[in-house]
Protein backbone atom coordinates (compact mmCIF):
# COMPACT_ATOMS: atom_id res chain seq x y z
CA UNK A 1 0.00 0.00 0.00
CA UNK A 2 1.36 3.41 -0.99
CA UNK A 3 -0.06 6.57 0.57
CA UNK A 4 1.25 9.87 -0.73
CA UNK A 5 0.76 12.78 1.68
CA UNK A 6 3.49 15.09 0.37
CA UNK A 7 1.46 17.01 -2.19
CA UNK A 8 2.91 20.38 -1.20
CA UNK A 9 6.27 19.09 -2.45
CA UNK A 10 4.91 17.78 -5.73
CA UNK A 11 1.77 16.17 -7.11
CA UNK A 12 0.81 13.25 -9.30
CA UNK A 13 0.08 14.36 -12.88
CA UNK A 14 -3.46 14.26 -14.18
CA UNK A 15 -3.84 11.61 -16.88
CA UNK A 16 -4.98 14.30 -19.34
CA UNK A 17 -1.74 16.18 -18.62
CA UNK A 18 0.36 13.07 -19.20
CA UNK A 19 -1.42 12.45 -22.52
CA UNK A 20 -0.99 15.96 -23.91
CA UNK A 21 2.67 16.18 -22.83
CA UNK A 22 3.39 12.89 -24.62
CA UNK A 23 1.54 14.01 -27.74
CA UNK A 24 3.46 17.28 -27.96
CA UNK A 25 6.79 15.53 -27.37
CA UNK A 26 6.27 12.81 -29.95
CA UNK A 27 3.87 14.25 -32.54
CA UNK A 28 3.57 18.05 -32.39
CA UNK A 29 7.23 18.60 -31.56
CA UNK A 30 7.95 21.68 -33.68
CA UNK A 31 9.86 24.71 -32.42
CA UNK A 32 7.35 27.53 -31.89
CA UNK A 33 9.87 29.98 -33.37
CA UNK A 34 9.85 28.12 -36.70
CA UNK A 35 7.73 29.60 -39.50
CA UNK A 36 6.56 26.29 -40.99
CA UNK A 37 3.42 24.35 -40.06
CA UNK A 38 5.09 22.34 -37.29
CA UNK A 39 6.15 25.60 -35.64
CA UNK A 40 2.65 27.07 -35.99
CA UNK A 41 1.18 23.94 -34.37
CA UNK A 42 3.55 24.34 -31.42
CA UNK A 43 2.70 28.04 -31.14
CA UNK A 44 -0.97 27.10 -30.94
CA UNK A 45 -0.37 25.03 -27.79
CA UNK A 46 1.26 28.06 -26.16
CA UNK A 47 -1.65 30.28 -27.18
CA UNK A 48 -4.21 27.84 -25.77
CA UNK A 49 -2.37 27.52 -22.46
CA UNK A 50 -2.15 31.31 -22.14
CA UNK A 51 -5.89 31.57 -22.75
CA UNK A 52 -6.66 28.99 -20.03
CA UNK A 53 -4.33 30.54 -17.43
CA UNK A 54 -5.38 34.12 -18.21
CA UNK A 55 -9.02 33.11 -17.87
CA UNK A 56 -8.34 31.42 -14.51
CA UNK A 57 -6.67 34.61 -13.24
CA UNK A 58 -8.99 37.05 -15.09
CA UNK A 59 -6.01 38.80 -16.70
CA UNK A 60 -4.87 39.42 -20.26
CA UNK A 61 -3.11 36.64 -22.19
CA UNK A 62 -0.23 38.99 -22.98
CA UNK A 63 0.42 39.29 -19.22
CA UNK A 64 1.26 35.57 -18.84
CA UNK A 65 4.91 34.50 -19.18
CA UNK A 66 6.16 30.92 -18.98
CA UNK A 67 9.17 29.96 -16.88
CA UNK A 68 10.85 26.77 -15.66
CA UNK A 69 8.81 26.80 -12.42
CA UNK A 70 7.96 28.73 -9.28
CA UNK A 71 11.59 29.43 -8.40
CA UNK A 72 12.36 31.08 -11.72
CA UNK A 73 9.08 33.01 -11.63
CA UNK A 74 10.03 34.38 -8.20
CA UNK A 75 13.56 35.21 -9.35
CA UNK A 76 12.34 36.99 -12.48
CA UNK A 77 9.75 39.00 -10.54
CA UNK A 78 12.13 40.12 -7.79
CA UNK A 79 15.40 40.60 -9.65
CA UNK A 80 13.77 41.85 -12.85
CA UNK A 81 11.57 44.41 -11.10
CA UNK A 82 14.24 45.54 -8.61
CA UNK A 83 16.76 46.22 -11.37
CA UNK A 84 14.24 47.92 -13.62
CA UNK A 85 12.98 50.26 -10.89
CA UNK A 86 16.10 50.91 -8.80
CA UNK A 87 16.19 54.60 -9.70
CA UNK A 88 12.92 55.06 -7.78
CA UNK A 89 14.42 53.46 -4.67
CA UNK A 90 16.40 50.51 -3.36
CA UNK A 91 14.20 49.24 -0.53
CA UNK A 92 12.41 45.87 -0.74
CA UNK A 93 10.04 44.18 1.73
CA UNK A 94 9.17 40.52 2.23
CA UNK A 95 8.11 38.25 5.08
CA UNK A 96 10.36 36.15 7.28
CA UNK A 97 8.53 32.91 6.34
CA UNK A 98 8.82 33.03 2.56
CA UNK A 99 9.94 30.11 0.42
CA UNK A 100 13.73 29.95 -0.17
CA UNK A 101 13.06 31.03 -3.78
CA UNK A 102 12.11 34.42 -2.34
CA UNK A 103 14.42 34.64 0.69
CA UNK A 104 17.59 33.61 -1.16
CA UNK A 105 16.76 35.96 -4.03
CA UNK A 106 16.35 38.79 -1.52
CA UNK A 107 19.74 37.90 0.00
CA UNK A 108 21.23 38.12 -3.51
CA UNK A 109 19.63 41.53 -4.05
CA UNK A 110 21.11 42.70 -0.75
CA UNK A 111 24.52 41.87 -2.21
CA UNK A 112 23.56 44.03 -5.21
CA UNK A 113 23.03 46.98 -2.87
CA UNK A 114 19.32 46.77 -2.13
CA UNK A 115 18.01 47.05 1.44
CA UNK A 116 15.51 44.39 2.49
CA UNK A 117 13.07 44.40 5.41
CA UNK A 118 11.91 40.95 6.59
CA UNK A 119 8.50 41.23 8.25
CA UNK A 120 7.71 39.16 11.36
CA UNK A 121 4.64 36.94 11.63
CA UNK A 122 2.20 36.25 14.46
CA UNK A 123 1.64 32.90 16.20
CA UNK A 124 -0.72 31.87 13.39
CA UNK A 125 2.01 32.41 10.80
CA UNK A 126 0.39 35.51 9.29
CA UNK A 127 2.38 38.61 8.38
CA UNK A 128 2.02 41.42 10.90
CA UNK A 129 0.35 44.18 8.90
CA UNK A 130 1.41 46.80 11.44
CA UNK A 131 5.03 45.89 10.67
CA UNK A 132 4.33 46.24 6.94
CA UNK A 133 2.85 49.70 7.53
CA UNK A 134 5.91 50.74 9.55
CA UNK A 135 8.40 49.34 7.01
CA UNK A 136 7.10 51.29 4.02
CA UNK A 137 9.16 54.36 3.14
CA UNK A 138 9.94 56.64 0.21
CA UNK A 139 12.65 54.24 -0.97
CA UNK A 140 10.33 51.20 -1.12
CA UNK A 141 9.84 49.87 -4.67
CA UNK A 142 8.71 46.26 -4.19
CA UNK A 143 6.90 44.07 -1.66
CA UNK A 144 6.68 40.27 -1.94
CA UNK A 145 4.39 38.16 0.27
CA UNK A 146 3.32 34.56 -0.35
CA UNK A 147 -0.35 33.60 -0.68
CA UNK A 148 -0.16 30.34 1.33
CA UNK A 149 2.79 29.32 3.48
CA UNK A 150 4.21 26.06 2.16
CA UNK A 151 5.09 24.57 5.55
CA UNK A 152 2.05 25.22 7.73
CA UNK A 153 -0.69 26.41 5.37
CA UNK A 154 -1.20 29.90 6.78
CA UNK A 155 -3.14 32.03 4.28
CA UNK A 156 -1.67 35.51 4.20
CA UNK A 157 -3.80 38.70 4.36
CA UNK A 158 -3.01 39.69 0.78
CA UNK A 159 -5.94 42.04 0.17
CA UNK A 160 -5.28 43.93 3.41
CA UNK A 161 -1.59 44.13 2.51
CA UNK A 162 -2.51 45.56 -0.90
CA UNK A 163 -4.57 48.31 0.70
CA UNK A 164 -1.68 49.26 2.96
CA UNK A 165 0.94 49.18 0.18
CA UNK A 166 -1.07 50.98 -2.50
CA UNK A 167 -2.51 53.36 0.08
CA UNK A 168 1.00 54.43 0.95
CA UNK A 169 2.26 54.67 -2.64
CA UNK A 170 0.41 53.27 -5.65
CA UNK A 171 3.69 52.90 -7.56
CA UNK A 172 5.13 50.29 -5.17
CA UNK A 173 5.01 46.91 -6.90
CA UNK A 174 3.37 43.99 -5.11
CA UNK A 175 4.46 40.43 -5.96
CA UNK A 176 2.72 37.32 -4.63
CA UNK A 177 4.20 33.83 -4.64
CA UNK A 178 0.98 31.88 -5.20
CA UNK A 179 2.64 28.49 -5.74
CA UNK A 180 0.76 26.85 -2.82
CA UNK A 181 -2.44 28.88 -3.24
CA UNK A 182 -3.10 28.67 -6.97
CA UNK A 183 -5.38 25.73 -7.71
CA UNK A 184 -6.76 25.79 -4.15
CA UNK A 185 -8.22 29.30 -4.31
CA UNK A 186 -9.56 31.50 -7.09
CA UNK A 187 -6.94 34.25 -7.17
CA UNK A 188 -7.56 37.28 -9.37
CA UNK A 189 -4.44 39.48 -9.17
CA UNK A 190 -5.90 42.53 -10.91
CA UNK A 191 -8.94 42.51 -8.64
CA UNK A 192 -6.82 42.41 -5.47
CA UNK A 193 -4.17 44.85 -6.72
CA UNK A 194 -1.30 42.37 -7.20
CA UNK A 195 1.20 43.37 -9.91
CA UNK A 196 3.05 40.06 -10.34
CA UNK A 197 2.13 36.51 -9.35
CA UNK A 198 4.09 33.23 -9.52
CA UNK A 199 2.62 29.77 -10.11
CA UNK A 200 4.13 26.31 -10.59
CA UNK A 201 2.95 23.34 -12.66
CA UNK A 202 3.95 20.44 -10.48
CA UNK A 203 2.00 21.70 -7.46
CA UNK A 204 -1.31 21.45 -9.37
CA UNK A 205 -0.98 18.00 -11.01
CA UNK A 206 0.95 19.41 -13.96
CA UNK A 207 4.50 18.63 -15.13
CA UNK A 208 7.69 19.55 -13.31
CA UNK A 209 9.93 22.14 -14.93
CA UNK A 210 7.17 24.54 -15.94
CA UNK A 211 5.72 27.60 -14.23
CA UNK A 212 4.15 30.92 -15.08
CA UNK A 213 4.49 34.50 -13.98
CA UNK A 214 1.69 37.02 -14.31
CA UNK A 215 3.15 40.48 -14.96
CA UNK A 216 0.75 43.40 -15.17
CA UNK A 217 1.33 45.14 -18.51
CA UNK A 218 2.20 48.39 -16.70
CA UNK A 219 5.06 46.81 -14.72
CA UNK A 220 8.58 47.73 -15.75
CA UNK A 221 10.77 44.63 -15.57
CA UNK A 222 14.17 43.55 -16.89
CA UNK A 223 14.87 40.02 -18.17
CA UNK A 224 17.29 37.81 -16.22
CA UNK A 225 17.73 35.26 -19.04
CA UNK A 226 19.03 36.44 -22.40
CA UNK A 227 18.83 34.76 -25.78
CA UNK A 228 16.50 34.67 -28.76
CA UNK A 229 14.05 37.26 -27.43
CA UNK A 230 11.14 34.84 -27.02
CA UNK A 231 8.15 35.95 -24.89
CA UNK A 232 8.61 39.65 -25.69
CA UNK A 233 12.25 39.37 -24.59
CA UNK A 234 11.10 39.00 -20.96
CA UNK A 235 12.09 35.32 -20.87
CA UNK A 236 14.29 34.13 -23.73
CA UNK A 237 14.84 30.49 -24.63
CA UNK A 238 12.89 28.02 -26.74
CA UNK A 239 9.56 27.57 -25.00
CA UNK A 240 8.96 24.29 -23.18
CA UNK A 241 5.93 23.47 -25.32
CA UNK A 242 5.15 20.05 -23.76
CA UNK A 243 5.35 21.60 -20.30
CA UNK A 244 3.30 24.65 -21.30
CA UNK A 245 0.59 22.45 -22.86
CA UNK A 246 0.59 20.31 -19.71
CA UNK A 247 0.37 23.35 -17.44
CA UNK A 248 -2.58 24.71 -19.40
CA UNK A 249 -4.39 21.38 -19.16
CA UNK A 250 -3.64 21.11 -15.41
CA UNK A 251 -5.03 24.60 -14.74
CA UNK A 252 -8.20 23.79 -16.67
CA UNK A 253 -8.63 20.49 -14.82
CA UNK A 254 -7.89 21.74 -11.29
CA UNK A 255 -10.34 24.65 -11.58
CA UNK A 256 -13.13 22.32 -12.77
CA UNK A 257 -15.34 21.62 -9.71
CA UNK A 258 -12.79 23.43 -7.51
CA UNK A 259 -15.20 23.97 -4.61
CA UNK A 260 -16.00 20.26 -4.38
CA UNK A 261 -12.31 19.35 -4.48
CA UNK A 262 -11.27 21.80 -1.77
CA UNK A 263 -14.27 20.84 0.40
CA UNK A 264 -13.20 17.20 0.18
CA UNK A 265 -9.61 18.08 1.13
CA UNK A 266 -10.77 20.20 4.06
CA UNK A 267 -13.01 17.41 5.36
CA UNK A 268 -10.08 14.98 5.21
CA UNK A 269 -7.82 17.53 6.88
CA UNK A 270 -10.31 17.93 9.73
CA UNK A 271 -10.62 14.13 10.04
CA UNK A 272 -6.84 13.83 10.28
CA UNK A 273 -6.50 16.64 12.84
CA UNK A 274 -9.29 15.22 15.01
CA UNK A 275 -7.64 11.80 14.88
CA UNK A 276 -4.06 12.81 15.55
CA UNK A 277 -5.02 14.93 18.55
CA UNK A 278 -5.88 11.68 20.34
CA UNK A 279 -2.12 11.13 20.67
CA UNK A 280 -0.53 12.79 23.72
CA UNK A 281 1.94 15.67 23.28
CA UNK A 282 0.97 16.41 19.70
CA UNK A 283 0.49 19.99 18.49
CA UNK A 284 -0.92 21.35 15.22
CA UNK A 285 1.02 24.46 14.20
CA UNK A 286 -0.97 27.51 13.18
CA UNK A 287 -4.72 27.75 12.66
CA UNK A 288 -6.76 24.79 11.47
CA UNK A 289 -10.12 26.44 10.76
CA UNK A 290 -11.61 27.56 7.43
CA UNK A 291 -9.11 30.44 7.21
CA UNK A 292 -6.21 28.00 6.73
CA UNK A 293 -5.30 26.27 3.47
CA UNK A 294 -7.38 23.12 2.85
CA UNK A 295 -4.45 20.80 2.12
CA UNK A 296 -1.56 21.45 4.57
CA UNK A 297 -1.21 20.17 8.16
CA UNK A 298 1.93 20.84 10.20
CA UNK A 299 2.17 18.42 13.13
CA UNK A 300 4.64 18.47 16.01
CA UNK A 301 5.14 15.13 17.80
CA UNK A 302 7.15 15.70 20.97
CA UNK A 303 9.91 13.23 21.78
CA UNK A 304 10.52 11.94 18.23
CA UNK A 305 12.85 13.55 15.70
CA UNK A 306 11.00 14.33 12.49
CA UNK A 307 13.47 12.36 10.38
CA UNK A 308 12.92 9.23 12.48
CA UNK A 309 9.12 9.46 12.27
CA UNK A 310 9.28 10.26 8.55
CA UNK A 311 11.26 7.09 7.78
CA UNK A 312 9.10 4.98 10.10
CA UNK A 313 6.03 6.08 8.13
CA UNK A 314 7.90 5.48 4.89
CA UNK A 315 8.50 1.87 5.95
CA UNK A 316 4.71 1.54 6.20
CA UNK A 317 4.24 3.01 2.70
CA UNK A 318 3.28 6.52 3.87
CA UNK A 319 5.14 9.45 2.32
CA UNK A 320 5.28 12.79 4.14
CA UNK A 321 7.72 15.69 4.50
CA UNK A 322 9.76 17.04 7.39
CA UNK A 323 9.23 20.59 6.18
CA UNK A 324 9.72 22.34 2.86
CA UNK A 325 10.90 19.64 0.48
CA UNK A 326 11.74 22.32 -2.07
CA UNK A 327 14.53 23.66 0.12
CA UNK A 328 16.72 20.59 0.46
CA UNK A 329 16.67 16.91 1.29
CA UNK A 330 19.02 17.73 4.15
CA UNK A 331 16.82 18.38 7.20
CA UNK A 332 17.33 21.61 9.09
CA UNK A 333 15.42 23.54 11.72
CA UNK A 334 12.57 25.35 10.00
CA UNK A 335 12.76 29.15 9.96
CA UNK A 336 8.97 29.17 9.65
CA UNK A 337 8.51 27.24 12.92
CA UNK A 338 11.00 29.51 14.66
CA UNK A 339 9.18 32.52 13.23
CA UNK A 340 5.85 31.55 14.79
CA UNK A 341 7.44 30.83 18.16
CA UNK A 342 7.11 27.03 18.24
CA UNK A 343 8.37 25.45 21.49
CA UNK A 344 11.86 23.96 21.38
CA UNK A 345 10.71 20.34 21.74
CA UNK A 346 8.72 20.59 18.49
CA UNK A 347 11.30 22.38 16.31
CA UNK A 348 13.01 19.17 15.22
CA UNK A 349 9.92 17.02 15.73
CA UNK A 350 7.51 18.34 13.09
CA UNK A 351 6.12 16.69 9.96
CA UNK A 352 4.07 18.20 7.15
CA UNK A 353 1.15 16.17 5.83
CA UNK A 354 -0.24 17.61 2.59
CA UNK A 355 -3.31 16.35 0.77
CA UNK A 356 -4.64 16.44 -2.78
CA UNK A 357 -7.97 15.78 -4.48
CA UNK A 358 -6.82 12.16 -4.87
CA UNK A 359 -6.42 11.59 -1.10
CA UNK A 360 -9.03 9.22 0.38
CA UNK A 361 -10.63 8.61 3.78
CA UNK A 362 -9.10 5.15 3.83
CA UNK A 363 -5.62 6.63 3.41
CA UNK A 364 -6.17 9.11 6.24
CA UNK A 365 -7.48 6.38 8.54
CA UNK A 366 -4.58 4.04 7.73
CA UNK A 367 -2.10 6.86 8.41
CA UNK A 368 -3.74 7.61 11.78
CA UNK A 369 -3.74 3.93 12.73
CA UNK A 370 -0.06 3.72 11.84
CA UNK A 371 0.71 6.78 13.97
CA UNK A 372 -1.27 5.35 16.91
CA UNK A 373 0.97 2.27 16.76
CA UNK A 374 4.37 3.75 16.01
CA UNK A 375 4.44 6.99 18.06
CA UNK A 376 4.27 5.28 21.53
CA UNK A 377 6.80 2.68 20.35
CA UNK A 378 9.25 5.32 19.07
CA UNK A 379 8.87 7.36 22.25
CA UNK A 380 9.73 4.34 24.38
CA UNK A 381 12.74 3.63 22.18
CA UNK A 382 13.87 7.27 22.32
CA UNK A 383 13.69 7.35 26.13
CA UNK A 384 16.08 4.44 26.30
Amino acid sequence: MEIYLDNSATTKCYECVRDIVGKVMCEDYGNPSSMHRKGVEAEQYIKEAKEIIAKAMKVQEKEIFFTSGGTESDNLALIGAARANHRAGRHLITSSIEHPAILNTMHYLEEEGFRVTYLPVDAEGKVKLSALQEALCEETILVSIMYVNNEMGAVQPIEEATRIIKGYNNKILFHVDAVQGFGKYRIYPKRIGVDMMSVSGHKIHGPKGIGALYINEKVKIHPIIFGGEQQKNIRSGTENVPGIAGLGRAVKEIYTDLDEKTAKMRALKNRFIEGIQKIDDVVIHGVTDETSAPHIISVGVAGIRSEVLLHTLEDKGIYVSSGSACASNHPAISGVLKGIGVKKEYLDATLRFSLSEFTTEEEIDYTLETLYNCVPMLRRYTRH
